[in-house]
């Protein structure tokens, strides 16, 4: 059906997202507030200087010349909401609309004697990415049961676009991880010191919809309307922010992967696939030093599949199965990721509270690294370097530009391309 306004509205109100402040917390008038709104979003026109045909890495040679295209894009679009009930209790949640959301109409079609016909008008997704209740016993001690961002990664746990200066969230996580990952779970944070701590309990990741180009991206995915949970997992993160400024961070994740679907096998002893765990282990360190004109950020993952070789052989088997969702391709052993950005701010020695970020970027990442008798996929390894202007007229706004080029070994053609943004992060509450 059509999203209506009125719908939509309610969406809105009843879903809108983000984290309550700890109760007892105060606004910036000294008065209590419980209700905290906030939200952002993200316009762009990206212009890419190579082909989109999804054969231009098998065939090379036939898109060297290939014309450019251009898009226009709205990535994400969310609304968040918190309230604080008291006595520890708060509440979140968040919607987010992704690519615009999703749109599919009924029509009558004059031209087909009067036929009804459904047309998909709108790509994209809408997703509740928070939606929780937490009980705070004190700074340290805070337990979240309900839909929650799993922060393994630099992006998943900063993926507001005023905590990047890409256009786009960075690639080399955006690949290889789902970003941002949210799953339904538990969660108990806290902060002591210079210190904050997050342990997790969710459901482990789905090996059937694990493939070369994104490897376990894809893992968190459901087309069901449950989120099968046959397996959990548990995901860590832990914070030092000891200097001013700057902020060191591990995290990582552990689960096993494998037959955690709606379609569950009993392999027995014979059965090559009896032992298969799909066990998934990610370990992953960022940083990020802010100062009055420079601002550093960057990361190092690492992930590690086991029974990849078997896992790749089941996956691949699987289009006998008629109408199933998988991806039927290989999924890498390992995956790896590596990235720093540096900006420099033009403005930071004037007297304007506009800031003016000259950066530039560099990723590293290989989404399929193989594993046993696989055969290396030399596209999966991309290094991708950039950069740009990062301009905020005011804290909430920032538009940016970015050009940029991601390098292949030199059988692939390289991928130039330049993108422009316009964004908005804004948090707001009652009675201010």
């Amino acid at each position: 059906m059509r999203l209506t306004k009125s719908v939509l509205i309610l969406c809105a109100i009843s879903a809108l997202a983000f984290q309550a402040p700890v109760s007892g917390q105060n606004d910036t008038t000294g008065t209590k507030s419980r209700l905290t709104i906030g939200g952002y979003g993200e316009a762009v026109y990206s212009r890419h200087f190579y082909s989109d045909d999804v054969h231009r890495y098998m065939y090379p040679a036939n898109y060297k010349d290939a014309a450019d295209h251009g898009r226009v894009d709205l990535p994400h679009a969310v609304i968040m909401l918190g309230y604080d009930f008291g006595h520890g209790w708060s509440i979140g949640t968040e919607i987010e609309f992704e690519h615009g959301g999703t749109e599919v109409a009924t029509e009558m079609e004059a031209e087909e004697a009067g036929e009804f016909e459904q047309e998909v008008e709108r790509g994209g997704e809408v997703a509740l990415e928070q939606f929780w209740v937490q009980k705070s016993f004190s700074k340290t001690l805070n337990i979240r049961a309900g839909h929650i961002v799993v922060p393994v990664g630099m992006t998943n746990n900063s993926h507001t676009p005023n905590q990047f200066f890409s256009v786009y969230r960075p690639e080399g996580e955006n690949t290889i991880m789902p970003c941002t990952w949210h799953e339904t779970g538990v969660s108990v944070w806290g902060k002591s010191g210079a210190w904050r701590y997050e342990a997790q309990v969710l459901p482990a990741l789905n090996a059937y919809f694990f493939n070369n180009a994104g490897w376990i991206h894809n893992g968190s995915a459901s087309p069901y309307e449950f989120r099968p949970a046959s397996s959990l997992a548990c995901a860590a993160r832990v914070d030092w922010s000891g200097v001013p400024g700057l902020r060191l961070s591990l995290s990582g994740y552990i689960g096993n992967s494998f037959n955690n679907d709606i379609k569950t096998d009993n392999y027995g002893e014979t059965s090559k696939y009896h032992d298969v765990k799909g066990t998934v282990l990610i370990g992953a360190f960022d940083f990020a030093y802010k100062s009055h004109w420079l601002i550093v950020r960057g990361n190092v993952d690492y992930g590690h599949l086991n029974d990849a070789v078997l896992i790749s052989q089941h996956n691949m088997n699987q289009t006998t199965m008629t109408g199933n969702p998988y991806p039927h391709t290989a999924v890498g052993e390992s995956a790896w990721d590596a990235a720093i950005e540096a900006g420099i701010n033009a403005l930071a020695w004037s007297k304007t509270k506009q800031k003016l970020f000259i950066f530039g970027r560099y990723d590293h990442y290989d989404s399929f690294v193989p594993g046993g008798v696989m055969t290396d996929i030399g596209w999966c390894e991309r290094q991708v370097v950039s950069g740009g202007l990062n301009y905020s007229p005011i804290p909430e706004v920032t538009l940016k530009a970015e050009g940029g080029i991601r390098l292949f070994d030199s059988q692939y053609n390289n991928e130039p391309f330049f993108a422009l943004g316009i964004t908005w992060t804004g948090f707001f509450k009652n009675g201010n």
